[in-house]
């Protein structure tokens, strides 16, 4: 066994790395860029070395520094994690040259699986089930225009050394082909120094499926069954799953057996992933295969109970493999949330900033549900546009799909963050989806169920109920440590404690009294009559509310806003105001702060860097021409006109870095 191993990455994944090393027993050695000097994975490792300066091209893509990092601090093996330098071949064989063992695959496998279009050829020839497509270099656009004709629309233009949705697009007509053609290039370029592309048919409505394989230097291979992917947005996964409810045994066994063959067929010796492409009729068509530990693996570790980076580092020092075909059993089901840096309500972009409040739920195993949080970030910490804005991967395991779902919801509501925009509303309104909880799944599904993006659901009904009965006994505590404020100037005679009170939720008032129960407040609705029990142990300051709403465990997240409170739970949020029924009627005559008009303006929808200006002043420009291009975290964004309009004056230049919400230019 190693005695010390380096981590060639940042965030999660290297906390996650560290977190299996320790526990076997093997000292680690971390890296950082300028950006990362005081991240967690820098903490948690025994030592940690500095690369260079914060851009990834600059730092952790630098083979030769994590060569040097390595004799500097006698590493004898390095796991590269995900993204970086994990599939990049000449990186592991620079290691072997230097006497340092790669914890991945070797370097053939790498090359013949990491090109995607040497892939599918590789696929093709093991027998593997394959989409229709060019896979051959396309050099331009035209000559892209020509394929995407004989294969016919849509097709999905994507970058051979690409991976993490980055260099994709989806073509459905000539027009597109040129933007998407000239995007994806420029994109893979940035993204992995490689810019090639190739085109093959896209599949519409399908899902995402992928199948774990696990090799060792003897020649053994075994798959650790499936994982459902098909929750994502521009082709980024955000929620994954294993077992997929899709798959029957059936399907599982020949999916399985093809990506054993394809895995052999490159001799594959480490964790690896085999991606297909599902059909609704359970067809299936090779995707790609990530030479590589995938994202979430999480999933996959708690329905078989396999540690995958233990068996990579196992494997890297030539054990076989303990585990046989035999021995993998699918146990329960888990559900895996990937919390991003973005703002949903903005169309998941990026969003950057420090992190004022994190609070995950507690990890472990409570009641047949376990908890798992795999994280790179602290309370204090700050999201930066250098890196994927990944903040965390929260995981439950239950013993089927409802309850494992059922724990997600809990936990996602549990989760506190504040600094930064993030999706938790939307995984959690994902959570009680009747598509998704139905098990109804495909690629499509947000830009299906959510065409115009992402808003908060208001309460109505009895979800309304929960809310004001949550904003009512908030209220009630907070009013009762008021009443405890020593040094109180004395009135004349004693000030009595209003019990009936008016909450309300948006424009919505609902009446109602407050009244002592024996197990905690309740609190009854004037218009029926109907009382609900609450009983907690929060206490102001803590950024979630939780406790039992008739015996029911619920948990809201809270958030003080001027006179009331920023109320969220399961995906609803809204702004709550308790009053006495005095203030209400005042409140009701308060005139409405309007916006000021902001129509003329292009406003820079997240942090980031203008890459292009594609206007002047003067010019005038058509609905769907581009004005100007921000990248951030990686991706590039085509800013469009949206209505036909003349450029009055450009207020930003290529390579000003902004902020949220900053002019960019102005119309006429």
């Amino acid at each position: 066994m190693f005695e010390k191993i380096l981590i060639a990455n940042r965030g999660e994944i290297a906390c996650r790395v560290i977190k299996t090393a320790r526990r076997m027993g093997v000292a680690t050695v971390a890296v950082y860029s300028d950006a990362d000097r005081d991240a967690l994975h820098v903490a948690l490792a025994d030592e940690a070395l500095p690369l260079g300066p914060a851009p990834a091209s600059q730092s952790y893509l630098v083979i030769e520094k994590i060569v040097e990092a390595c004799r500097a601090t006698g590493a004898q093996a390095v796991h590269p994690g995900y993204g970086f330098l994990s599939e990049r071949p000449d990186f592991a064989r620079a290691l072997l040259e230097s006497g340092i063992a790669f914890i991945g695959p070797n370097p053939m496998a790498i090359e013949a699986m990491g090109d995607k279009i040497a892939s599918k050829r590789f696929a093709q020839a093991a027998k593997v089930s394959t989409a229709p497509g060019f896979l051959g270099v396309i050099e331009d656009a035209a000559f892209a225009i020509e394929i995407a004709e004989e294969i016919g629309y849509p097709v999905m233009i994507k970058a051979s050394a690409g991976g993490g949705g980055k260099g994709m697009r989806i073509a459905s007509s000539r027009n597109e082909i040129a933007d998407g053609f000239a995007r994806a290039k420029s994109e893979a370029k940035a993204s992995f120094g490689d810019d090639r592309v190739f085109i093959e048919k896209f599949i519409v409505n399908p899902r995402h499926i992928e199948i774990q394989v696990l090799g060792d230097k003897h020649g053994n291979v075994i798959h650790l069954g499936e994982r459902e992917c098909s929750i994502q947005r521009r082709h980024q996964k955000i929620v994954e799953e294993a077992p997929s409810p899709l798959i029957d045994e059936a399907t599982r066994r020949k999916m399985g057996e093809q990506a054993i063959a394809l895995a052999k067929a490159v001799d594959y010796d480490s964790a690896g992933t085999v991606e297909f492409i599902v059909a609704q009729d359970k067809s299936f068509y090779f995707l790609e295969m990530n030479t590589r530990l995938q994202v979430e693996h999480p999933v996959t570790e708690l329905v078989t109970g396999v540690d995958l980076v233990e068996q990579m580092i196992r494997v890297a020092c030539g054990e076989p493999l303990s585990i046989r075909q035999r021995d993998v059993h699918l146990r329960g089901a888990a559900i895996e949330s990937r919390i991003y840096a973005e703002d949903p309500t903005r169309n998941f972009l990026p969003s950057t900033g420090r992190l004022v409040t994190y609070r995950p739920p507690a990890e472990g195993h409570r009641d047949g549900v376990t908890i798992r949080n795999d994280s790179g970030v602290y309370e204090g910490g700050e999201i930066t546009i250098y890196y994927d804005p990944m903040i965390a991967k929260l995981v439950t395991h239950s013993g089927d799909r409802g309850a494992a779902i059922d724990a997600q919801a809990r936990a996602l509501d549990q989760f506190a963050i504040d600094g930064i925009g993030h999706n938790i509303p939307f995984l959690a309104a994902l959570m009680n989806h009747p598509r998704f909880r139905a098990g109804d799944l495909s690629t499509a599904f947000i830009a299906q169920e959510y065409p115009s993006g992402f808003t908060p659901l208001a309460p109505e009904g009895e979800i309304a109920h929960l809310f004001v009965a949550a904003a009512a006994a908030i209220d009630h505590l907070m009013n009762e440590r008021k009443r405890l404020i020593s040094g109180q100037m004395r009135t004349a005679r004693p000030v009595s404690f209003e019990r009936d009170r008016s909450v309300m939720l948006g424009k919505m008032r609902h009446d109602i009294r407050l009244e002592d129960g024996d197990e905690g407040l309740l609190v009854r609705f004037e218009a029926t009559g109907h009382a609900h029990l609450c009983a907690s142990h929060w206490t102001p300051g803590q950024p979630v509310w939780t406790g039992a709403i008739d015996g029911e465990e619920i948990a809201v997240q809270v958030r003080l806003v001027p006179n009331g409170y920023a109320l969220a739970h399961r995906g609803f949020a809204v702004d709550a105001f308790v009053y006495t029924r005095r203030e209400a009627e005042l409140a009701a005559l308060m005139p409405e702060k309007r916006s000021s008009d902001r129509s003329k303006l292009l406003l820079c929808p997240m942090p980031g860097l203008v890459k292009a200006i594609n206007v002047v002043p003067g010019q005038e420009v058509k609905a769907g021409e581009t004005l100007c291009i921000v990248e951030a975290m990686k991706m590039e964004n085509v800013l469009q006109a949206e209505q036909d309009a003349t450029i009055r004056k450009i207020a930003a230049r290529e390579g000003d870095s902004l902020a949220v919400d900053a002019v960019i230019l102005e119309f006429v």
